[in-house]
């Protein structure tokens, strides 16, 4: 039977020309200049001397770690892992091809890419227990043990995707590491502070056993993995295909805008969900925002998933992050979960025709869509605020009333970036001395941000510089944001 390896031949050879020398000789300069970069950047980042560490600084930073995992493994289970390209899913997938032949090449890929992210975990690993990064044998144990973790997450998930009885364990693994976040806290913060302030000082036999304890594991899961690719279902490679096919193609387009729409139609296509009459005391402006309230309903793992992230600044400023660093975790957060209440603003942007046939003026629709972000965005900053000054990361108590001054603000950021256009590749490029820099990406990446960090510009003051007394900083952020909304609603044309 012909392989795929002949069939992708016979392909290049009756296509595009097959690569001259210069072609690879470019690439082999681009990866060594490449390699050399990361090299120079990794002896900047890694820590020169081992130090100690506050164990409570330790587990905050574990628990980051862990997270960070769990977020690896989510976005593994979500896109597949193994997908092909367009050409290859609608051609070689359903061939008669041998099927570890077919994707072979997208394995290997992911396999690269896992222990790219596997050597990041280890190098993250060295900070947090305070050890050095230029004594060989630490800086080997924390590769061996972060290349294990991803490398076996990974095979692990290409389980789950030809198996339903390994997707129950890899959301277990996924449970488990949300988990050993919380454990990390608590031992930080309670009778296991000597247990942590003992991990960098641990003997290297133990040591040494567990990282080849945990090679051993992860082989083991890869080779399984390996005998799995012929067993993964057509129909699942397909749906992964499609998925890392539109996040390609947004990437190649420089619009990921449009992701948020795919994804939101491809949560919906092919559910069926019941059909209830709106309110009946509702005006035409509400019943349309309240449809946002309704889809947001049926779909409460996101904002569980939101209230759960509200413990990362905090968890951030345990670590050892400075206020500035603090004060970008809060806002990123805040206006993300305002922007989980904009998908019919979004759709209304898509398609001005439509909305118009509502009959209600844009002005008024928009100012009833604002209602919802608002609450998102000022609920979550005062939960992660309150959480901060729990633990101390902030001084006094009062920080949650942020939440409520700062919600017009985040509500009038979150609608400009739902309502913001396609990139304009037209647009002229800057010099600068790193080269030239499209201004396209970077007007569509600032829309909605530059409208949020101005409505919040005097709550991101008291978070840079914490300050004794909030009182005043409470008082302009509270005229700051309504005016900001205010604003922007007059400023609204569509």
């Amino acid at each position: 039977m012909t392989g795929a390896r002949t069939v992708r031949g016979y392909l290049r050879a009756h296509g595009r020309p097959t690569a001259s020398w210069t072609d690879r000789y470019t690439r082999a300069a681009a990866a060594l200049v490449l390699a050399a970069s990361l090299g120079g950047l990794a002896r900047t980042v890694l820590p020169p001397a081992a130090r100690e560490v506050d164990p409570s600084q330790a587990g905050a930073g574990l628990a980051l770690i862990a997270l960070a995992y769990a977020g690896f493994l989510t976005l593994a289970r979500r896109f597949g892992p193994v997908a092909l390209p367009a050409a290859d899913a609608a051609w070689l997938l359903l061939s008669p091809l041998p099927r570890r032949g077919v994707l072979g090449r997208s394995t290997a890929l992911l396999l690269a890419f896992a222990l790219v992210a596997g050597a990041v975990v280890g190098v993250a690993l060295l900070p947090v227990l305070g050890l050095s990064g230029h004594a060989p044998v630490p800086l080997a144990g924390a590769l061996v043990l972060g290349v294990a973790a991803t490398a076996g997450g990974t095979a692990t998930a290409v389980l789950a995707q030809a198996s339903p009885q390994w997707d129950m364990w890899l959301q277990t693994v996924i449970a488990g590491s949300v988990g050993a976040a919380v454990v990390a806290v608590v031992l930080g913060h309670g009778p296991g502070r000597e247990l942590l302030a003992s991990v960098a000082d641990a003997p290297m036999p133990p040591v040494t056993a567990v990282a080849v304890a945990c090679a051993a594991v992860t082989a083991l899961l890869l080779r399984l993995a390996w005998g799995a690719l012929g067993r993964i279902p057509a129909r699942s490679l397909l749906d992964a295909s499609t998925r890392t096919g539109h996040v390609v193609a947004a990437a190649v387009v420089l619009d990921p805008g449009a992701l948020s729409g795919i994804a939101e139609d491809a949560h919906w296509r092919g559910r069926l969900v019941r059909s209830r009459p709106w309110p009946a005391r509702l005006g035409r402006p509400a019943a349309l925002a309240w449809i946002d309230w309704r889809r947001l309903s049926r779909r409460p793992g996101p904002l569980c998933g939101l209230a759960a992230a509200g413990a990362l600044p905090a968890l951030a400023a345990a670590a050892g992050a400075g206020p500035n660093l603090v004060a970008v975790v809060v806002a990123g957060g805040a206006l993300t979960a305002a922007a989980a209440g904009t998908a019919g603003a979004r759709r209304d942007a898509g398609d001005p025709g439509l909305a118009r046939l509502s009959g209600v003026a844009p002005r008024t629709a928009l100012a009833a869509r604002a209602v919802l972000p608002a609450l998102l965005g000022g609920g979550w900053l005062a939960l992660a605020l309150s959480w901060a000054a729990v633990t101390g990361a902030l001084p006094g108590a009062a920080w949650w009333a942020f939440g409520p001054a700062a919600a017009p603000a985040l509500a009038a950021g979150a609608l400009r970036m739902a309502r913001r256009r396609p990139v304009d590749h037209a647009m002229p490029t800057l010099d600068t001395p790193f080269g030239s820099v499209p201004t396209g990406p970077l007007v569509w990446a600032g829309t909605g941000i530059d409208v949020a960090a101005l409505g919040c510009a005097p709550l991101l003051a008291a978070l840079s510089a914490p300050p004794s007394a909030i009182g005043p900083y409470l008082a302009v952020q509270a005229l700051t944001g309504i005016a900001v909304l205010a604003a922007y609603l007059a400023a609204a044309r569509r």
